[in-house]
């Protein structure tokens, strides 16, 4: 059992909070929601309602007030619970802090109690068909007009994209400009010329709503403008460290998740008369897989530390993500390994959990692109 030293009396009470709102209103309809491909909206409101959403919007404007390690339990908590197509994470800890971060005071009373409360779910639209980790290569374009910007291109793999009620998107607001081109809109779903394409079908995360969206002549007016104009792509360099940080957070619990059921089933399982877990190879597997999990386990509380203390920088938030998502799909392959034949059926988590991990070495910046931020500054190019 990883241990961390960051959490304090009061997280351990509001983990088991939580705990008690995974078994009761997530464990027994989640089966039903991956067939549907979606979960119910009306578990937003539910966890809305326990201040399990964007906990740290402050409470001026409806939120609890409180710091990220309330937000890093609640990953945790889905991670290891295995429920993972809830969509809070990406409401929480990457569209809603562009809200809280950039809005103006108009922006932030008209969105942020509602994001808190769950009656509005968030998206950011940024990855687009011909472009995915080349934020600087996006097509969808924002043209001003007087007082408002038309917004045409498409968008997909977002998010949220089927519940959106508000979506961040990523556009250009001048196509000769480079990185200093991109500016960000607040856009409602309701907004003429903004539709929703098909709920994608997915590897893993099938309870999760992923989606494409379209966006033709979609008149928002200036002051749904995020934050400054041309400074987007800057706004989203800044906001990644703590994207890759809950992404390291569900890896890790993930895996630790895993191994531990890992360890019990090889301890009932028996080959050629005997226990699985007497034979040398799984011993050792074992012991490799818990040593390594330990070791990026006390270097991801050494980074949500950091980022308690707004220290996390792009380049260790690269690396944490770069080995703690690397490790996961380790551990998830060698787990099922363990499990032999009944590690491909659906029915067990094992299953669920390998075909899960595997986009996580994809989003937030493919891991190759982790290795770029990594070399360059060690280089210095």
């Amino acid at each position: 059992m990883l241990t961390s030293l960051v959490y304090e009396s009061e997280h351990e009470i509001f983990r088991d909070s939580v705990k008690k709102f995974m078994a009761t209103e997530v464990a027994p309809y989640h089966e039903q929601w991956e067939e549907g491909g979606q979960v119910d909206r009306g578990l937003w409101r539910k966890a809305g309602e326990q201040g399990f959403l964007a906990p740290t919007v402050p409470e001026e404007y409806g939120g609890v007030g409180v710091d990220f390690r309330y937000n890093a339990i609640l990953d945790e908590e889905c991670a290891r619970s295995g429920f993972t197509g809830l969509g809070w994470n990406l409401h929480s800890d990457v569209a809603v802090p562009y809200i809280v971060r950039l809005g103006t005071d108009a922006q932030k009373k008209k969105y942020l109690p509602a994001c808190v409360s769950g009656d509005i779910v968030t998206a950011i639209a940024m990855t687009e068909p011909s472009s995915g980790s080349d934020l600087q290569g996006i097509k969808t374009t924002a043209v001003r007009n007087g007082d408002c910007f038309y917004i045409n291109g498409s968008k997909t793999f977002i998010t949220n994209g089927q519940h959106a009620d508000v979506v961040i998107v990523v556009a250009k607001t001048d196509s000769g400009a480079g990185a200093g081109g991109i500016s960000l809109f607040l856009v409602e779903a309701s907004t003429a010329g903004f539709t929703k394409g098909r709920n994608l079908k997915k590897i893993g995360l099938k309870a999760q709503d992923t989606s494409e969206l379209y966006f033709q002549d979609v008149c928002v007016p200036a002051a749904s403008l995020l934050g400054e104009e041309g400074k987007g792509f800057t706004y989203l360099m800044e906001e990644l460290p703590q994207e890759r940080l809950c992404a390291s957070i569900l890896a890790v619990h993930s895996a630790q998740n895993i191994l531990e059921k890992t360890v019990d089933y090889v301890s009932e399982r028996t080959a050629f008369g005997k226990p699985i877990s007497s034979f040398q190879n799984t011993q050792f597997k074992l012991a490799e897989m818990d040593a390594e999990l330990t070791s990026v386990g006390a270097f991801l509380d050494r980074c949500l530390a950091l980022h308690l203390n707004r220290k996390l920088d792009r380049v260790t938030a690269a690396k944490l993500k770069l080995l703690t998502t690397d490790l996961q799909g380790k551990i998830m392959d060698e787990c099922l390994q363990l499990h032999g034949g009944y590690g491909y059926m659906w029915e067990y988590p094992v299953a669920r959990a390998w075909a899960d991990a595997r986009i996580q070495r994809i989003y937030g910046g493919t891991n190759e692109i982790m290795k770029v931020i990594i070399s360059r500054a060690l280089l210095k190019l």
